[in-house]
């Protein structure tokens, strides 16, 4: 767990944020909480972020990608870990809004310059983007898992990893996610199971072919 105050001070912010938004959502029927699903934090949870943090410091990751940054939280433990490894986050996101506020709270956290925030469409991002990466977070809606995929599977170094949010969770999208981890894994270079983390992760390392 990082001992940094900083980067404490704005993790318990968060989590005060989604203990009160934990009260909130139960309040409300199903119907509601996807129709207002943009108001929640909907994190990864402390588990897999957890995880997540120290899975980029034990592999040396300095390029880091996130797709869908949200709010920031998965943002600040990989923020963090980066900085430990002298490296980088470039961090995708098309709601402004969410961007502003992440962008505070990792200000906030000293850790600006080790996160590239790039707004727009994710899967052109990608595209456009001239790094290649060691990590990738994959956490932005299911439909987009797939075409997320192929188009960051060029940009792979070798031994890479590659981590699929919400596997289990919501069911409502399970089509997507078998989809997500059948692409995976018939593409041949990668190692890939299904951890219990969260709402569950697909955690994949590529290995380049000889």
């Amino acid at each position: 767990m990082p001992t940094d105050i900083k980067f404490n001070t704005v993790l318990a912010e968060y989590q005060d944020r989604m203990l009160d938004e934990n009260e909130r959502m139960a309040s409300l029927s199903v119907s509601e909480r996807i129709e207002r699903r943009d108001e929640f934090l909907l994190s990864v949870g402390e588990e897999a972020a957890i995880f997540m943090n120290l899975l980029v410091k034990s592999s040396k990751a300095k390029s880091v990608l996130e797709i869908g940054t949200s709010y920031g939280y998965s943002t600040l433990w990989l923020a963090e870990a980066a900085k430990v490894n002298g490296g980088k986050v470039i961090t995708l996101e098309n709601n402004i809004d969410k961007v502003i506020y992440a962008k505070a709270k990792i200000a906030k956290a000293g850790l600006s310059k080790y996160v590239d925030f790039r707004t727009g469409d994710a899967i052109d991002s990608i595209k456009k983007a001239k790094e290649t990466f060691d990590f990738i977070l994959v956490d932005i809606w299911k439909k987009l898992y797939v075409d997320c995929l192929d188009a960051f599977y060029p940009k792979l170094n070798d031994g890479a990893w590659v981590l699929g949010d919400n596997m289990i969770f919501p069911p409502t999208t399970k089509n997507e996610t078998l989809a997500y981890q059948k692409r995976i894994r018939e593409l041949g270079t990668f190692e890939s199971i299904l951890v219990p983390f969260g709402s569950g992760i697909e955690l994949s390392q590529h290995h380049l072919k000889s």
